[in-house]
C-alpha cells in the first residue's frame, strides 16, 4: 500500500493544480475508493494523443484503487460547449452524437480498465428535468459569474453573440457532478472553471463538494498550437502504426520529456538520461505497441529504419486510380493532395508544399499552383511519411 505522498505523487505528475489539496488528502486518508469523474462530449468521432493525457491520468487513478465515472455527454453534446470558442457552435444531430459515443467507447478502453470504469450519460437526467428544475439550477449561478469567464468576456467585450443556451452548459456539466456524486472531476485547464461550478453546485444541493484536478493541454506536432485535428498537428490514436510512429519522431526534442511526463509512466531521472533521438523512438514503439500491439511496433520501426537510414521506399505503397480532372489528366497539386487523402485541407497542401515537403517523382514541388500530368504512374510523397502512387483512372 502506497503512503499519501507517493500517492500524491503520481497524481500530481504533470498536473497544473489540484484544488483544494488538503481536501482531496482527507478523502485519501479516509482509504476508500474515490469516484472519479471524467465528462466528454462526444463531438468528433476519434481521439487524440492530446485527449490522452487525461485518460492516462485516469488511468492512474485506477491503478491507486479509484473508480472512473465516463460521462458520455450525449445531452450535452447537443448544446457545444463553448469553452474557448469565439462563437456560438454548431449544435450537432442525434444521429452524429449516437455514431461518435459507440468510437469513443471503443477507443477509450485502449487505456481506462474497463472494470474500474462506469460508463454513463448524461441524456439519462438532463432530458428529464421539468423546465422549473431548469430554472431553479439557473438561479443558482449569476450573469456576472459566468462573465468571470475569459471566452464570455472576451465575446461580450468584442459584441458578439452569447446564446443563453451556452450560460447553461456549464450549469448542466456541474449537475452531472451532482447526479453521480462525483469525488473528484479530472479535465483539461481550459475545463477550470466548468469543473468549479460543479464543485459549487455540489455545495448548493448539500452534497461534499468535489475535488478539481487540471492537466496541461498537449502541444501537438508543430510544437506550438494545441494538438487538434482541424490543425493537422495531430496524433490519433486509430491512425494505422506507421502514422503513429512516423508523427511521433516528427516531435520536436524540446517536447520530448512533456510528452513523457503526460502520456506514459516512465520516470522523469530515465526520461532526462535519454538521448533525444532514443527518447524519440522508444517513445513510438510504447504508443504504437499500446495502441496497436508489440509485432506492429517492432514491425514499423524496422520500415521506418529502412526508409529514413538507408533511404529506401516503404513496402506495399498504395496505387490509387483517379479520374479526369475537367476533362483532362491534369490536377492542381493541392486538389490532387486532398484528392489522395494525404492532407485534410488545400491550405495544409499549400503550407506544406511552401515548405518544401511534398515530392512527386523526387522532385520537390515549390509551386501550390503547379499543375501535375499524371497520364503516367507518379510516385507522390508528403513529408518523410506519406507516399502514394497514383495514375489516371481509363
Amino acid at each position: 500500500m502506497l503512503s499519501i505522498e507517493e500517492q500524491l505523487e503520481i497524481i500530481k505528475r504533470g498536473a497544473i493544480e489540484l484544488i483544494p489539496e488538503d481536501e482531496f488528502i482527507k478523502k485519501l486518508e479516509k482509504g476508500k475508493p474515490l469516484r472519479i469523474k471524467w465528462g466528454a462530449d462526444p463531438s468528433a468521432p476519434d481521439i487524440h494523443l492530446g485527449h490522452t493525457v487525461i485518460l492516462n491520468k485516469l488511468r492512474q487513478l485506477q491503478d491507486l484503487g479509484h473508480e472512473v465515472i465516463f460521462i458520455v455527454g450525449d445531452f450535452t453534446a447537443r448544446i457545444g460547449d463553448p469553452t474557448g470558442k469565439s462563437e456560438t457552435r454548431k449544435p450537432l444531430t442525434k444521429e452524429e452524437v449516437e455514431s461518435n459515443a459507440r468510437t469513443y467507447q471503443e477507443q477509450i478502453f485502449k487505456i481506462l480498465d474497463r472494470n474500474k470504469t462506469r460508463v454513463v450519460f448524461n441524456n439519462e437526467w438532463l432530458s428529464k428535468m421539468k423546465i422549473e428544475e431548469v430554472i431553479n439550477l439557473a438561479a443558482k449561478y449569476t450573469v456576472a459569474r459566468m462573465l468571470e469567464r475569459d471566452d464570455f468576456m472576451n465575446r461580450f467585450e468584442k459584441e458578439r453573440p452569447i446564446s443563453i443556451h451556452e450560460f447553461l452548459y456549464p450549469l448542466l456539466q456541474g449537475y452531472d457532478s451532482v447526479m453521480v456524486k462525483a469525488d473528484v472531476e479530472v479535465g483539461g485547464s481550459d475545463q477550470k472553471f466548468n469543473m468549479l461550478v460543479g464543485r459549487e453546485l455540489q455545495r448548493e444541493y448539500n452534497e461534499v463538494p468535489q475535488i478539481i484536478l487540471t492537466l496541461p493541454l498537449l502541444e501537438g506536432t508543430d510544437g506550438i498550437q494545441k494538438m487538434s485535428k482541424s490543425l493537422g498537428n495531430y496524433i490519433g490514436i486509430t491512425e494505422p502504426p506507421s502514422e503513429i510512429y512516423g508523427k511521433t519522431m516528427s516531435i520536436s526534442d524540446e517536447l520530448m520529456e512533456r510528452y513523457y511526463v503526460l502520456l506514459t509512466n516512465f520516470p522523469v531521472e530515465e526520461i532526462k538520461a535519454m538521448h533525444p533521438m532514443e527518447a524519440k523512438k522508444k517513445l513510438a514503439r510504447f504508443l504504437v505497441t499500446q495502441f496497436h500491439n508489440e509485432a506492429a511496433a517492432e514491425l514499423v520501426e524496422k520500415e521506418f529504419g529502412a526508409v529514413f537510414s538507408e533511404g529506401k521506399l516503404p513496402k506495399d505503397i498504395p496505387l490509387e486510380f483517379i479520374p479526369p480532372w475537367e476533362n483532362k489528366y491534369i490536377i492542381p497539386a493541392t486538389k490532387l493532395l486532398v484528392l489522395l487523402k494525404l492532407v485534410e485541407s488545400a491550405s495544409e497542401a499549400r503550407r506544406l508544399i511552401d515548405q518544401g515537403g511534398v515530392r512527386v517523382n523526387d522532385r520537390v514541388l515549390t509551386d501550390s499552383l503547379e499543375l501535375i500530368d499524371y497520364t503516367e504512374e507518379l510516385l507522390v510523397n508528403v513529408g518523410k511519411r506519406k507516399f502514394m502512387r497514383v495514375v489516371g483512372k481509363r
